[in-house]
């Protein structure tokens, strides 16, 4: 088991909380995770690599569900009142109408 930390991997506090590894940052000396429910922290390097050797932090499964940390409800897809985008209907749309096997000269 290493101490190192790995992005994008999950592990478990000793509290059970389940994180998951977003970012490393080796020059600062700093480890950021984010929690099941969508909270961020950031850890010292030293401190995580000590409470890994400790078994303080354990290597665990991404959760069966982890939308936890992204949970993203309907009213956060609209844009916010008085932002001057309420009646903007320039949405980008799918990839309707693009021909993937068209080739590429046809398009010049």
């Amino acid at each position: 088991m290493s101490a190192r930390p790995e992005v994008g991997e999950w592990y478990r506090t000793g509290t059970g909380n389940t994180l998951e590894v977003v970012a490393v940052d080796v020059d600062d000396g700093t480890v950021e995770v984010q929690y099941f429910d969508g909270t961020v922290e950031e850890f010292d390097l030293d401190d995580w690599e000590s409470q890994r050797a400790n078994g303080e932090i354990t290597n665990a499964e991404a959760p069966e569900d982890w939308s936890g940390s992204v949970d993203v409800e309907d009213e956060d897809q609209s844009p916010s009142p008085n932002s001057g985008y309420e009646n903007d209907n320039r949405m980008a749309g799918g990839l309707d109408g693009l021909d993937l096997f068209e080739s590429p000269d046809a398009l010049s």
